[in-house]
Order: structure tokens, then sequence, then C-alpha cells
């Protein structure tokens, strides 16, 4: 089965090649790597898996056992416990401060769902995703981890939802692909003010997103923009035995562009 995926890999950069037209353009050649990069990555994966099961390696989930795949992105940076790296520190201090529910708005397959709920028993978790094939393996990750009964699931959720979480210790996770500019609109909703929120902002897919939920915030909340980093990690021995691409493969997170995160948390509370 490997030979046959090599081949096919192999069969379509050369089909994308020949479509360059004389004079290759850079974003021709960085749409073939991208392919080989992605394919790379996941043979990764496939190894740790095959050395260690599917279960994460570090981070603030280690010990979590995953599912087979994900429903987007590196996996194996996941099951390395890497994957926003850079966050870990803002959600380790804001977790500090005593959070009695997590809202992860575009939830994926759950890997914070999931991760939150697993590692503190007393959390409710409330996890959103338009995917429905999102919904049904976060859905098989909780039950995986035996969480389901304080994961609850649910597909679109709108800025008004907002408002049945007030009064609460919340922290909110939105990674909507532009649709943050959307959704979080403390004028529209006002129990935003006194939420902590990890937006994922996407220019790259809405420009403006950035500053726009930025400007909102900047009133009620402190705000911290963080960007993506390369991610220092102890890698298990086999994958130390390998090339540094390798090394810097396993921590790709298969971005097109840097998709700063805002970090919101309320100055009232502060």
């Amino acid at each position: 089965m490997a030979g046959l995926v090599t081949r096919a890999i192999a069969a379509k950069v050369r089909e994308m090649s020949a479509a360059w037209p004389n004079g290759v353009e850079i974003e021709h050649v960085e749409s073939a790597l991208r392919l080989l990069a992605k394919w790379r990555s996941q043979v990764l994966a496939e190894t740790y898996v095959a050395h260690h099961g599917a279960r994460i390696r570090g981070g603030p989930f280690a010990g979590m056992a995953y599912l087979d795949g994900v429903s987007e992105g590196s996996f194996i940076a996941r099951l390395l416990g890497v994957y926003e790296a850079e966050l870990h520190p803002h959600l380790e201090a804001i977790m500090a401060d005593g959070i009695d529910c997590v809202i992860d708005v575009g939830c994926a397959e759950g890997y914070y769902a999931v991760g939150f709920a697993y590692r503190y028993p007393g959390l409710d978790v409330f996890a959103y995703d338009i995917s429905e094939a999102a919904r049904t393996a976060c859905a098989a990750l909780a039950a995986r981890n035996g969480v389901s009964g304080r994961v609850r699931i649910g597909a679109e959720f709108r800025p008004d939802d907002f408002a049945a979480f007030a009064g609460r210790r919340v922290l909110a996770l939105v990674d909507a692909e532009g649709a943050e500019v959307d959704l979080l609109d403390p004028q529209a909703s006002p129990a935003l003010n006194g939420m902590n929120l990890i937006v994922e902002t996407h220019d790259v897919w809405r420009p403006g997103a950035l500053a726009t939920v930025r400007n909102r915030f900047e009133a009620t909340h402190v705000v911290t923009e963080v960007r993506g980093r390369s991610k220092p990690f102890d890698p298990p021995p086999w994958l130390d035995g390998l090339s540094e691409l390798d090394l810097l493969l396993a921590t790709w997170e298969w971005r097109h562009r840097q998709t700063p995160w805002l970090v919101l948390r309320p100055r009232r509370a502060a």
C-alpha cells in the first residue's frame, strides 16, 4: 500500500510539473512542495502510531487516546503534543483562573474539546462544528476517552448563543475560518464581555479579520496577539534519528499562511 501511495504522489507531482509554463513561478514549486510535505507528514504519523499507538505523547493533553486520523491538518503534530504549542502557556494561565466550561466553535475531531474534558474532570465542554463528519469524529474521540457525558456536541453556533453562558467562568475557543468576524460581536452578544476568548483569525480568508476582532474587544479585554513559531520539542528516539527535514515536518501544521491568534482576557477579571 505504501508503494502505491508513493507512486501516486510521484505521478501527481509529474502531472503538476508538466502543466507549468516555461519559466516556473514560485507558487508552482510551493504547490509541489506542499503535496510532498503533506505526504511525508502522513508517513511520520503512521510511523508514530506503529511505535506508540494513537495516543498523545506530550503537551496539555498528554496521555489522551486519539483517533486513527484527523479531520484536517497535521496528525503527527497532534500526536506529539506540539500542535498550536504557542497557545499552551495562555491555556494554562486561563484554566488556572478556575474556568468551569469551555466552548469550542470549530471543534473538528475534538482535539481541544475532548482534550479539556479528559484533563479536567469537573469541566463542562460544548463543542460545535458545521461539518457532520467532524461532529461524528468528535463524538467518537469523546467515547474513546470516556468523556461523552461531558462533551456536548452541536452544529452551528450563533452569536446569540453566547447568552446561555452569561455569568459562567468561560473559555471560548473559536476557529471559524473567517466567520469569527460574524460570530464575535460584543454589541450583539454582551455576554462576551466577561468571557476569556482565544480566536484564530483568518485574514487569509477574510481580509481585516484580525483588526476587526481586536478593535471590538480592546476596551473590555486585555488583547495578546500570538503568532506561529518553530516548536522545540523532545522527539522520540526513532524520530530523533531521522533527517532534520523530518523533524521540521513533524511540527508543521499544514497552514498556507500565518493565522494569528488573539488571546482576549476580560479586563474586569484582570
